[in-house]
């Protein structure tokens, strides 16, 4: 399979096409520093067999960032260190922090802007990327990764909404450009040409007046003349469409671009895929190789692995699915694809994470604060006589379906749907034994079935199959080849 083959990062052997992106965990303390629980979630990831692991965001200013990771002081080092240092003996995964520098914001709704920052504030931003990325290569990382996506300070210049009228201003791209510019220099300056550096950026800000991937093509070969060593596209995730809720501080995924950053259930599979295919034709067009990532709900292995045979992509990243089954990797390798608890979009933890809550899945078992280890071993849950004795009831919210406790230990459920003759496939995970179905529509035909699930994936046979055929409207217009009409 393509998505165990290796691939080299600027001399740095990566042992697998897979990534987890960075994604905040909310485990560290206000003051900055790893926790053993935070070392235990990447710890997780590499014993799953994680080709790249990406460590969620890390400050490198010394600002009152909240229960998030920091690298702008030395202090910081020996932590980290030690993190790196149990990630490299549990497997081959390759690690890198993600370096961000962010605006101030309060609980007012009140945020500053790019236009805010005096050129002599820039001159230090330029300069404090250069140094976090010498600590971190003294403390063990394989490489580092420069976060110029949604709405931390990098992002907001280069966006097409930066309102500055000198030459870090709006007026053109290049000028837009210039701080991830300097910014590459500063790094490059103190770590040198050996060390991998990728960079993190949209691929479509989906703001008003925001760039487009018509310009994203041109911010990724810039990024590919920096020497940008891998290219990691995300979308949107910006304050200019945020929700603020009163007495918190704005969060940058609370708006439709926020939506389109982490897509829900209702969204389709591999949503962002034409653009990264696009950004990618574009770059080796103009004779640049530099690997292309990108996420957005590529969490089935068959998804994945036809994004990197068909040349769409040269890494896959995926943060929930993987934050629900942290051994997405190795049951892949193990040929054990039916064993993988699949992330079911439900967003609990992007709700965690606004909240500045501890992120966890809601797949996991109750209280968890890690996925469980794998259990390759374990009994799967099963029916009461074989019979799931599933009933059905339609109301006025929708037809609910409810089934018989399965025995064993089982963590949630997997409701399974298809239409007329479609496909089965998982609408919902829920921890209980009822399931409402509401996105039914008169005249279609529907299926179902459930399987019951632990928490390392093990399932139980698939329950019987239940029907439910809800009429069509007065008044709608019965199609001819149903009324035998030529």
């Amino acid at each position: 399979m393509k998505l165990l083959e290796p691939i080299m990062i600027n001399g740095v052997h990566v042992p697998n096409r897979v990534m987890v992106p960075a994604m905040v965990t909310r485990l560290s303390g206000e003051d900055g520093f790893v926790t053993q629980a935070i070392s235990d979630r990447y710890v997780r990831y590499a014993q799953g067999e994680v080709g790249l692991l990406v460590v969620e965001a890390m400050a490198i200013h010394g600002s009152n960032a909240g229960p998030l990771l920091r690298i702008g002081d030395d202090k910081f080092i020996p932590g980290l260190k030690e993190m790196n240092a149990r990630i490299h003996d549990t497997s081959d995964s390759k690690v890198v922090p993600q370096l961000i520098h962010f605006m101030k914001i309060s609980k007012s709704g009140w945020r500053q802007t790019v236009d805010m920052l005096s050129i002599e504030e820039i001159e230090r931003i330029i300069e404090q990327f250069g140094q976090a990325a010498a600590r971190a290569r003294e403390a063990g990382f394989d490489g580092i990764e420069l976060h110029n996506a949604h709405g931390y300070t990098l992002a907001s210049f280069v966006s097409s909404v930066n309102t500055r009228t000198d030459e870090y201003g709006g007026t053109t791209l290049e000028n837009r450009l210039r701080l991830i510019g300097r910014g590459m220099e500063s790094v490059r300056r103190y770590v040198g040409d050996d060390f991998p550096v990728g960079i993190r950026y949209l691929a479509d800000e989906f703001v008003r007046e925001g760039y487009t991937v018509e310009d994203a093509k041109l911010i990724g070969l810039r990024m590919a003349q920096l020497g940008a060593d891998y290219l990691s596209l995300s979308v949107g995730g910006k304050f200019e469409d945020a929700v603020h809720t009163p007495g918190h501080v704005l969060h940058a995924y609370s708006g439709y671009s926020g939506d389109r950053c982490m897509p829900g259930a209702k969204y389709p599979p591999a949503l962002h895929l034409a653009y990264a295919e696009q950004i990618r034709a574009f770059v080796r067009g103009k004779g640049y190789d530099v690997p292309i990532i990108a996420a957005g709900k590529l969490s089935d292995p068959r998804v994945a692995e036809e994004a990197l045979v068909s040349g769409k992509l040269d890494m896959v990243a995926i943060a929930r699915g993987l934050l629900a089954d942290p051994d997405w990797v190795r049951k892949v390798r193990l040929g054990a694809l039916d064993r993988i608890v699949e992330c079911d979009y439900c967003n609990v933890c992007k709700q965690l994470d606004g909240a500045h809550m501890p992120v966890t899945c809601f797949l996991w078992p109750k209280g968890a604060m890690q996925a469980p280890g794998a259990d390759d071993a374990a009994s799967a849950p099963n029916w009461p006589e074989g019979n799931a004795g599933i009933t059905v009831k339609e109301g006025p919210n929708g037809l609910t379906l409810k089934w018989k406790k399965a025995q064993g230990n089982p963590t949630y459920y997997d409701v399974y749907r298809a239409d007329d003759e479609g496909e089965m496939r998982v609408v919902d995970g829920v921890k209980t034994t009822m399931f409402t179905d509401t996105g039914l529509l008169g005249g279609m035909n529907y299926r179902y079935y459930v399987r019951a699930c632990d928490a390392t994936g093990h399932a139980s046979a698939p329950s019987e199959v239940v029907h439910y055929a809800p009429p069509l409207p007065s008044g709608a217009a019965v199609p001819a080849e149903t009324l035998g009409v030529a």
